[in-house]
């Protein structure tokens, strides 16, 4: 596993005093709360202070002091150490963790590969085989197991091809 994680992608300068506002890629984004110094692009930036709000997080981050720096800033992730990261119920992952798992039925039939996860209600999963894009909810009974450790994640292939959708 990697030793740092993606926890937030930023969106763009909130104000003019440097603040970030930022789409978190946590399950929860008050746990961006709890995180003390984050990384930007290999630099090491401490947080000075972090709020949310149901659709963002916003941070203000030492070494961004006003809106110009902010703004070079824009559409970078926000990556944290995983040793930082509070630890996750049983069942729960990190996005960084899942994508890039290869995705494989009950008797070992593989599909494709993880390339993200849209964060809603129900998180969407996309996969990608060769070419194509395809498009399926966590729903129940739809992913049977998650092996983080070994990248693969095992789904159910009749429930899965229910709900699957190409793009």
């Amino acid at each position: 596993m990697q030793d740092k994680i993606v926890i937030g992608e930023i969106l763009k300068p909130q104000g003019i005093r440097g603040e970030l506002k930022i789409k978190p890629l946590l399950d929860d984004a008050a746990l961006i709360k709890k995180f003390k110094k984050v990384y930007i692009g290999g630099t090491e930036h401490k947080v000075l202070s972090a709020r949310v709000d149901p659709n963002a997080a916003y941070l203000a981050l030492s070494g961004v002091a006003d809106r110009n720096a902010a703004e070079l800033l824009r559409g970078k992730e926000v990556e944290a150490l995983r040793a930082d990261a509070p630890a996750l119920e049983e069942g729960r992952y990190y996005i960084v963790d899942v994508i890039g798992c290869a995705v494989v039925t009950n008797s070992g039939e593989r599909l494709g590969e993880i390339v993200d996860i849209l964060s809603a209600h129900t998180d969407v999963y996309v996969m990608k085989d060769g070419e194509k894009e395809y498009m399926f909810p966590a729903a129940e009974g739809v992913i049977a197991e998650v092996d983080v450790e070994n990248k693969q994640l095992t789904v159910d292939k009749v429930r899965l091809l229910q709900v699957l959708v190409e793009q």
